[in-house]
């Protein structure tokens, strides 16, 4: 924020923020015929998209105050996009540019009046925010003047000739050092205490005084010796930051506790140090150990602990770098890339128990590091905190790397985005986060060019201990060779060098597949596609880069697009099966700049009846299906100088369920923030894992939140930590989480997402020799069996316990002899039945046990769907048991393995036979899960009880799904999380979460404790679907709700109406409800053949009318196959992912007002509503021609034509303007 004041002495408060898409026509209303003539007639969407650096200034009304555009290379064509450099260094020896230190503006406007002050604060700003940033070129016509404006910050070079006429044009430079200047730095002096105490009393420094006492400042400036200093920078002669280092540093301790082995140990190699375990001695090992011990390396904290550690040893603990060149020598050595920098994962699955056959390396040499205890400065001046590390350095000539350590809670200040973050060991229990910097980083001399043949020996030297370093080194050769692939695939290899020693390489080609990525990814949110030529987007194969210049990655990122003229890079990351290896063959490659670029989210596809669209079709390259899954990374220029804000928080997800799994999507896919510290603990890690396939009938019914693609697509485990384990403690006090073979997992907010599983039912006991009847047996559906659970018993909650289950059965000729018992009333006993008749087991030695209903509301709620499937079951010749009590394994002996499981019944007990025993008796939350929440403390009341933002009774541990209940003073006992969509609920999490870490959202105030009375009603569809017996598939589509009988549903006033073709028996079965408002409330579908659920889904919510009218045309007999309606042209666009944006488009215009003199449509409707409109005619018709008459008919109909243009690769079945 400033204050500008005008000549005529007006006053206006300004902010800057990034240029945003919405500033386009008021930019395009600042620019002067005298703007053309400086900068030539531009388009301003098409320079947004190429320009590295846009800046707005704005006022406290969000008018546009100025805005100006900044370029990596010169415009007016007076030098090539990528040979500029030779060129300016020629017109004045002093001004040393380089692509590092240099940007050119493009663009600059303001409102006249302010245009002097506007200027002035722009260039500051952007100094500001690029500290790299010396020198800001201006280019213009030789004979244009700069005018009053730019000529107060610009100061002319010379002239340069232009490369296609005749005409010169005139340089200016903008020096920072006039704007915002780099900092003075010396050693501070007893009377800087003075200067240096209002900027330590602007934070809390409690735990300063209680750590170094009263007079901590002045005791460290007094102290200064040989292994102590304290230095400050100052401005105009006063102290404005100081930093205290110490050349005392626990090093066993950062051993014991981080991976420092890519920095040898922050220390001196040394003879005697043991680098490799013997068995890696004898054995080179094969790519499979060495991508898991990479990955291993790569992983982030699991556990680490939060309180302060010694101050000598905590104050400073970050370490990661390996350069140890000698002191004052110019070209030192630059060790090769260590494998654990350049994985495309930063996390992987840790199964901590194995955690102490990782081999550890001894260093005995003498410590290289320093470290950095105190460290504060002036927001104002904050950004030229790197300004210090030349200076402290140079206190300690002997030493090559500076660390230092800050809470994890602490937000990443602009010093530290500078230091390389230490990957802690699993058992870590520091409460702090490590960084670490190198000597050499400081160096500016840093070059990205395109490689040569000459470079190739110091390529293999810089990859030499990489698992790719061969195809690396092939790509380089065949660069060389051809500048090409094989196939013709333009093909580029860059290089990273510093002091005459290539410390990076990259290797991209030409993105060949953007029809896809267009169409399956939501590319555009990032980029405007159009603008951007084909060549222009790059596929980056492979990116190493010595981590002593991982600061510089971005840096590289941006020199790639420049020097090869791309506008935009792409990084797929392929699914990994779980031994670690590549599940595709596309699956090529690895990078270490994953966390710099954004992930993408995918896009949900319509599919399409193909054979009916016929040459309306899209084209196969949009409808295709992927060899192979991948999510998809991005970066571009508009994102090249944009950092991300990093949360070190560690954020701990128990249990992997749809509510975990969105809440994890969510966080990860803003790109904006970058999480360092997300955990997930799961019995079975991340799902996904595809392991019955695809094609193989599923044992349990899904709630279609996600699928095997779905996470493929996300690639979790590229950004979040997966522990393998069981929660079986809480610690609230230490905030650590235990596992259940004793290890823990710390964390600052802790995440339940447990759910409920099927538990072993627990049997009553009963005698059936005496002929007991369920009246007469005790009721045991709340006691937990405790016995050993029968290795023939099976309650499949995930898919790793159906694949084992079906493992078993296989094993065990299951199919070909024995009886199968299925015991439960849920909808997955009816799937697991169809799954097992599908794997050959016979009908007739099948059981279907169903246990007395704990509910009037059957798992289906639909009688014609019921009796269909009943009738499936009989055909089958599965035999059906009702209202059914589990009363003994093998008569009360041994139940293992289940030989007999006896039942009693309303009248009659039985006993059957039994090979295999199915549970899908009750969910319940699981035992040990209860344990760990009682044991904690949390209140439990059948369920975790939350409030509204999700919260326990610990404010640092909310809970979502099934797991939980809302409290009992919002007297909603019936609401539950299970009532509504699971994804959903998860995401609603992540909003509730994200309020605490993002800065560009608004606090968020608590309601009111008298007003906190209401639960939150989530709108999104709840959704059931499986293959039922009789190879049925199932989808049943309905609001949430509190579960009722469909009958007692028909039976209201309000019902609305049934649209129902088909039978249910012949597997054409497809009901629609349509409630009082004429919207779809509920959709059920059984049929023989495979329909496409997805589209279906996206019909929850519409209006009768959109889709073609259809409670008339059903009325008027014209529809007699919903399934055949629903796969005509016309009903594509409601199925598109985008559609839901069009809609909320054209409701803007309805409501907002388009014309002074009428009020908007919103506003007609409140009028005769309130009667203030006396009509003679009908509401509706009159709203209707008023509609037609004014604006809004046309502006409706553009917005129309919009989206189908702008979605025509989607939408090819559509006219849009252009093709009629």
């Amino acid at each position: 924020m400033s204050i500008l004041t005008s000549p005529r002495g007006k006053v206006e408060v300004v902010h800057c923020r990034g240029t945003e898409l919405q500033d386009i026509y008021y930019i395009e209303h600042l620019i002067r015929k005298f703007t053309q003539k400086l900068f030539g007639r531009l388009n301003i969407i098409y320079l947004l998209e190429k320009a590295n650096l846009a800046i707005t200034l704005h006022n406290d009304k969000e008018e546009i105050m100025a805005q100006a555009t900044f370029v990596d290379y010169p415009n007016w064509n007076v030098a090539k996009e990528d040979d500029w450099v030779s060129l300016f260094r020629e017109l004045d020896s002093d001004i040393p540019c380089t692509p590092l230190n240099t940007l050119f503006m493009h663009l600059f406007v303001a409102v006249d009046e302010y245009s002097v002050g506007c200027c002035k604060e722009i260039i500051r700003t952007v100094f500001k925010s690029v500290p790299e940033l010396h020198f800001i070129f201006l280019i213009v016509p030789f004979y244009m003047s700069l005018g009053s404006t730019l000529v107060t910050v610009f100061d002319q070079v010379g002239n340069i000739p232009c490369l296609t006429d005749s005409e010169d044009f005139a340089v200016y430079v903008c020096h920072r050092h006039n704007h915002y200047p780099q900092l003075h730095i010396r050693k501070a002096r007893v009377e800087d205490h003075d200067n240096l105490m209002p900027v330590f009393t602007r934070y809390d420094t409690t735990v300063l005084r209680e750590t170094y006492g009263e007079y901590f400042l002045a005791e460290l400036i007094e102290a200064q010796d040989e292994e102590n200093h304290a230095v400050v920078c100052e401005v105009e002669g006063l102290a404005v930051g100081f930093m205290s280092v110490c050349s005392r540093v626990n090093m066993e301790l950062l051993h014991a506790c981080f991976d420092l082995g890519p920095f040898h140990g922050l220390c001196f190699p040394h003879p005697d140090d043991v680098l490799e375990s013997p068995q890696e001695l004898n054995v080179q090992g094969s790519q499979d150990t060495k991508l898991r011990n990479g990955s291993q390396s790569s992983q982030k904290t699991v556990e680490e602990s939060q309180e302060p550690v010694a101050p000598e040893a905590t104050e400073s603990t970050q370490v990661r770098v390996n350069i140890p060149p000698c002191p004052g020598q110019k070209h030192s050595h630059i060790p090769p890339v260590p494998d654990h920098h350049v994985s495309s994962r930063t996390s992987v699955s840790i199964s901590q128990p194995e955690e102490h056959s990782h081999f550890r390396p001894i260093y005995k040499g003498a410590s290289a590091a320093f470290c950095i205890q105190l460290f504060c400065i002036e927001e104002k001046y904050e950004a030229r905190s790197l300004d210090f590390m030349d200076f402290v350095f140079s206190l300690f000539p002997d030493k090559n790397f500076c660390i230092i350590s800050v809470p994890h809670l602490t937000p990443e200040f602009s010093l530290i985005q500078n230091f390389v973050k230490i990957v802690p060991f699993p058992n870590c229990t520091l409460k702090q986060e490590l960084y670490v910097f190198h000597r050499a980083g400081l160096l500016k001399s840093i070059n990205i060019r395109l490689a040569t043949l000459s470079d190739t020996p110091g390529v293999e030297n810089l990859v030499s201990t990489l698992m790719l370093r061969s195809s690396i080194l092939e790509d380089l050769t065949q660069y060389n060779k051809a500048r090409r692939d094989p196939d013709g695939t333009p093909l580029q290899a860059f290089v990273a060098e510093v002091a005459e020693q290539i410390v990076g390489i990259a290797v991209i080609r030409n993105e060949m597949d953007l029809e896809y990525i267009r169409s399956h990814y939501n590319i555009e949110d990032f980029i405007y596609f159009n603008h951007h030529q084909r060549e222009e987007h790059g596929h980056l194969h492979y990116f190493a880069l010595n981590p002593i210049f991982r600061h510089y990655t971005k840096f590289f990122l941006k020199e790639i697009l420049r020097l090869g003229y791309k506008s935009c890079l792409y990084y797929p990351v392929y699914l990994r099966c779980m031994e670690g290896k590549f599940q595709n063959p596309y699956a090529h490659s690895l990078t270490s700049a994953l966390h710099y670029l954004v992930p993408v989210r995918p896009r949900r596809q319509i599919v399409y009846p193909l054979e009916k669209l016929g040459i309306n079709a899209p084209s196969k390259a949009v409808s295709k299906e992927q060899v192979g899954s991948y999510a998809l990374n991005h970066t571009n220029r508009k994102l090249s100088l944009t950092p991300k804000v990093t949360v070190n928080a560690k954020i701990v997800v128990v249990g992997a369920s749809s509510v975990g799994i969105s809440f994890l999507e969510t966080l990860v896919f803003c790109s904006h923030l970058k999480f360092n510290n997300l955990t997930l603990i799961s019995t079975h890690g991340l799902p996904g894992k595809n392991l019955l396939g695809a094609e193989q009938r599923k044992f349990l019914a899904t709630d279609h939140c996600f699928n095997d693609k779905d996470y493929a697509l996300m690639s979790l485990c590229s950004w979040v930590n997966v522990v393998v384990g069981r929660m079986t403690g809480i610690d609230r006090a230490a905030k650590h989480v235990v596992l259940s073979k004793g290890e823990i997992v710390l964390y600052d907010y802790l995440i339940l997402c447990t759910g409920q599983q099927y538990q072993v039912p627990c049997p009553t006991g009963a005698d059936i020799n005496q002929h007991l009847t369920n009246r007469e047996v005790p009721n045991s559906s709340q006691q937990r069996y405790t016995g050993k659970v029968p290795c023939n018993h099976f309650t499949l909650n995930e898919e790793e316990d159906c694949c084992k289950a079906l493992t078993w059965i296989r094993n065990h000729s299951i199919p070909t002899e024995g009886n199968v018992i299925v015991y439960g009333n849920t909808i997955d006993t009816y799937t697991a039945v169809e799954t097992l008749l599908n794997i050959g087991v016979k009908g007739s030695c099948i059981f279907l046990v169903r246990p007395p209903p704990a509910s009037t509301v059957t798992c289906i709620n639909n009688y014609s769907v019921e009796s269909a499937v009943t009738d499936a079951l009989k055909a089958a010749r599965v035999t059906i048991y009702q209202d059914a009590i589990l009363a003994q394994w093998n008569d009360g002996q041994n139940p293992d393995p289940i030989h007999s499981a006896s039942f009693t019944t309303p009248t009659q007990p039985f006993r059957l036979q039994c090979s295999t025993f199915f549970s899908f008796y009750e969910k319940n939350v699981d035992y040990e899960t209860f344990k760990a929440l009682n044991d904690a403390c949390l209140v439990y009341d059948g369920r975790l009880v939350i409030d509204t933002s999700f919260h326990t009774n610990d404010i640092a541990i909310r809970a979502a799904g099934s797991l939980t209940k809302f409290s009992n003073k919002y007297y909603a006992n019936e609401w539950t999380h299970s009532n509504f969509n699971s994804k959903e609920v998860g995401f609603q999490l992540a909003e509730a979460m994200l309020n605490l870490f993002d800065p560009t959202l608004e606090p968020v105030t608590e309601p009111p404790a008298d007003l906190d009375r209401l639960i939150p009603m989530y709108k999104g569809a709840k959704i059931q679907g499986g293959i039922l017996p009789g190879s049925y598939h199932y989808l049943h589509i309905a609001k949430p709700a509190i579960p009722s009988p469909l009958e007692v549903l028909m039976a209201q006033p309000n019902f609305g109406l049934e649209i129902i073709t088909g039978s249910a028996k012949d597997g054409t079965y497809f009901r629609i409800h349509i409630n009082e408002y004429s919207t779809v409330e509920t959709i059920t579908c059984l049929s023989k053949e495979p329909f496409p659920a997805s589209n279906y889904i996206c019909l929850f919510g519409q209006h009768e009318q959109l889709l073609n009218n259809l409670c008339a045309r059903y009325n008027d007999d014209l529809i007699t196959d919903l399934y055949s309606y629903f796969t005509e042209s016309w009903c594509m666009a409601l199925f598109h992912d985008r559609f839901i944006d069009l809609r909320k488009e054209l409701l803007e215009i309805l409501v907002s007002k388009e014309e002074e003199d009428l009020p908007s449509m919103e506003q007609f409707a409140h009028q005769i509503e309130n009667g203030e409109i006396h009509l003679t005619e009908k509401p509706r018709k009159y709203l209707k021609r008023v509609f037609q008459e004014t604006i809004y008919k046309p502006l409706v109909e553009k917005g129309i034509l919009n989206y189908l243009q702008d979605n025509r690769y989607h939408l090819p079945m559509y006219a849009w303007p252009g093709i009629i």
